[in-house]
């Protein structure tokens, strides 16, 4: 779990089941980081209040920060505060693994040919 979640509201009191909803669904996303920066990782999310013509929507963004000066962001605009969570959590999961592609360095193949190819 990601230990440093900082939830705030912009025009918006963050209610207690959101919090909780949003550090379970965000705090699961270490998973997908590198092993070497899961200590440090700390997420901002940002709930803003939007009055529109047709209704009341919120802005959902979150930003994590990863050692390495690397920001990883989404944002999603919603009318159910859940839904953008959820929306915004699959965003940050194709960031992630690409990142994560990005740093982690890949095996040679060359050694696994080297065990089924017989020598003369």
């Amino acid at each position: 779990m990601i230990n440093k979640v900082d939830i705030s509201g912009s025009n918006y009191k963050v209610e207690e089941n959101l919090r909780k909803y949003a550090t379970k669904k965000i705090g699961k996303l270490d998973k997908y980081l590198p092993r070497n920066s899961k200590k440090d990782v700390v997420a901002k999310i940002v709930v803003t209040e939007v009055n529109r013509e047709h209704g009341n929507k919120y802005e959902i963004s979150v930003a994590m920060e990863i050692p390495g000066g690397k920001v990883i962001s989404a944002k999603d605009e919603c009318s159910n505060l859940f839904a953008g969570v959820d929306i915004v959590e699959a965003k940050l999961t194709g960031q992630i693994r690409r990142y994560k592609l990005e740093q982690t360095p890949h095996k040679s193949r060359r050694g696994l040919k080297s065990l089924f190819i017989k020598r003369k």
